[in-house]
């Protein structure tokens, strides 16, 4: 396994930022301005990062110069699969988005849960965000295990304000290099794009399938908010017959927009 901080600070260098751990009250006046033009319309309590970083769950921060542009933000979790991080905020500024930022982060995260003795990083997002899919599935590669509907219930931020708050679960398993898993096993399409809009198709899923998203869900649902409601009921939809047949969303196919849910035997490796 390639060392954990080095894989880090090498991505951090080149996305031309710093990476260092947000302990204080004054971090967190910094943190909250990245999540004000990050998603608007929320803030974190400033003793939050405290109480964090006191109780061994550091927040990371990556800076240009003294500048905080991004910031990623979780604790020590528990379920029946046992203990994991849980990560609960990534956000990096939108003038520095789609340039490393968030991996780098993700990778910091990785680094210190290792150090702990953690195997595993959970965290939730929303699978219509297609750029957030290439980075989770594609870059670090963690797997979808979990769906739910209306996960957050209404959120008030600027984003996701008036949207259906679906969100997929990801497994990061950190014993194993980052990057993404091979699909092995042909694939079926269960959802593709049709003029624009989605056509979920009547085909059990086995093996591994196939479901396409729209490449910037965000600039449709502005533009079509009816468009964007039936994109999110049919990749709800296909995501819970992809889970209820055994398969995890193993990979994500950037140039088509799509994931891949495969059963554990169509991966190669396994998982």
């Amino acid at each position: 396994m390639i060392e954990p901080w080095d894989l880090a600070i090498r991505k951090a260098g080149r996305a031309n930022v710093t990476l260092a751990p947000l302990t204080t009250v004054e971090d967190a006046d910094l943190l909250n301005e990245v999540i004000e033009v990050t998603w608007g319309g929320q803030h974190l309590d400033r003793e939050v990062v405290r109480a964090l970083a006191i109780s061994g769950n550091t927040s990371w921060g990556a800076f240009d110069g003294d500048r905080l542009i991004g910031f990623v933000l979780g604790w020590a979790g528990v379920d029946e699969g046992g203990l994991h991080v849980h990560s609960h905020m990534l956000a990096a500024i939108p003038d520095r988005q789609h340039a490393g930022v968030g991996e780098a982060l993700k990778l910091a995260q990785r680094a210190q849960a290792l150090e702990q003795g953690f195997d595993l990083v959970r965290w939730t997002f929303d699978p219509l965000v297609a750029r957030n899919a290439w980075l989770n599935l594609g870059k670090l590669g963690g797997v979808i295990d979990r769906f739910a509907r209306s996960f957050y219930g209404d959120m008030q931020d600027a984003i996701n304000q008036g949207e259906r708050s679906d969100r997929v679960t990801v497994a990061w398993h950190l014993r194993r290099d980052p990057g993404g898993y091979v699909v092995t096993a042909p694939t079926v399409d269960l959802v593709r794009s049709s003029d624009g809009g989605p056509l979920l198709l009547d085909v059990a899923p086995a093996g591994a399938a196939v479901i396409e998203v729209p490449a910037e869900y965000h600039d449709l649902r502005r533009a079509d908010p009816a468009l964007g409601s039936a994109w999110r009921d049919a990749i709800a939809t296909a995501v819970e017959r992809c889970l209820d047949a055994g398969m995890v969303g193993a990979a994500f196919d950037r140039a088509r927009s799509a994931y891949v849910f495969a059963t554990p035997d169509a991966i190669e490796g396994g998982l």
